[in-house]
This record gives structure tokens, sequence and C-alpha cells, in this order.
């Protein structure tokens, strides 16, 4: 079934209406939808490098007003929506175990699922669950989801085709290692 999805989501790249399906993939993928939105970004750009950092901006938009919807869902609509969605992923037990320490590391828990492949859809739950500010949520929101679309679209837009396979193989373990040192660099330093 996921498969299905996942090859519905790719098609929707080829559909007149491409930019619209982009949005509302964005939108959904930050809330409960299991495809990212870089299935669709990917062969628009690929096809229309010319338009990669408009591609990008609507992903970005897309993408933090569905955070803000998943925060709603954490927030008031937890125990008949977001419940079912942590267990679809797997991560009923996050709830009890990030819930005390959540807001104190809140923004980096968004920037970080903003940018590498956790379900970010856990982290605007979560969020909206834990009551994390919502300023700080929203600007975490658009840095982590700016950082993580500019760069796909600007490797497009430089390499073109070439640089699909690094992109969807490997760009987000380089995501997850610069957070790791970008934290660690900060807990060397006394800031965490």
């Amino acid at each position: 079934m996921l498969q299905r999805l996942y090859a519905w989501t790719l098609s929707l790249a080829q559909s007149p209406y491409a930019l619209w399906a982009l949005a509302v993939v964005a939108f959904v993928e930050s809330s409960f939808f299991p495809i990212p939105p870089d299935v669709i970004m990917i062969p628009m750009i690929i096809a229309a490098p010319r338009r990669a950092f408009l591609i990008a901006g609507v992903a970005t938009v897309a993408s933090v007003l569905g955070g803000l919807f998943g925060y709603f869902i954490g927030y008031a609509l937890f125990e008949t929506i977001g419940q079912p969605i942590f267990d679809f992923y797997g991560k009923a037990d996050a709830v009890a175990e990030f819930s005390e320490k959540f807001n104190a590391y809140g923004a980096w828990a968004v920037l970080i699922a903003g940018v590498t492949p956790f379900p970010f859809k856990v982290i605007t739950i979560m969020s909206g669950v834990t009551a994390l500010s919502l300023p700080v949520f929203i600007i975490s929101a658009i840095v982590a989801r700016a950082l993580r679309f500019f760069i796909v679209a600007a490797l497009l837009w430089k390499f073109g085709e070439p640089i699909r396979d690094f992109i969807e193989k490997r760009l987000g373990l380089m995501f997850i290692i610069f957070c790791v040192l970008l934290l660690g660099g900060f807990a060397l330093v006394g800031l965490l």
C-alpha cells in the first residue's frame, strides 16, 4: 500500500497542477502523511530548474503551515488524531519519554526533525502536546524547512539530474551528520 501511495505521489509531479499538489503534500506531510514532499519536488525541479527556488518556497510555506496543523493536532486533538498517528509511526512511547524534557530543547527538536529524515509530523504533534512556545515553534520550523528544501533546490538547480541519486540516498545522512556535529560543538562550548 505504501508503495502505491509513493507511486501516486510521484505521479503528481507530472500533473499540470504539480505546484498545488506539492503544496498539499508538503502541508499534509508535516502533520500526518507518510510520503515526503521531496518525491514531487525533485522531479519538478529537474524538469524546470529555473523554477527551483519558487518550488522550494512553496514547499517551505506549505510545510510550515502543515506543521502548525500538526501542532494543533497535538495541542487539541491528541487523543483522537495524534495518538493514532504516533502509533502508525511506532512513536507511541515518545510522548511519555520526551514530554518532560521536550520544551527545554523543543527548538532543537523542531530544527533537527525539519532537516533530517526523522518524521517531522511527530515533532509538530509533540510540540502541540507539550505546548511548546508557538513563536519558537514557528521560527524553528521556518528555518528548518527552508534550509532543507532550499538546499535540495540549490543542488538540483546547480547540478541537475546527476545529483539526484546523492539527494535521494545520502542527503538525509549528511543532514544528520551536520546536526550531530552542530549539537556536539554547542555541547563542547557549554551552550547546551
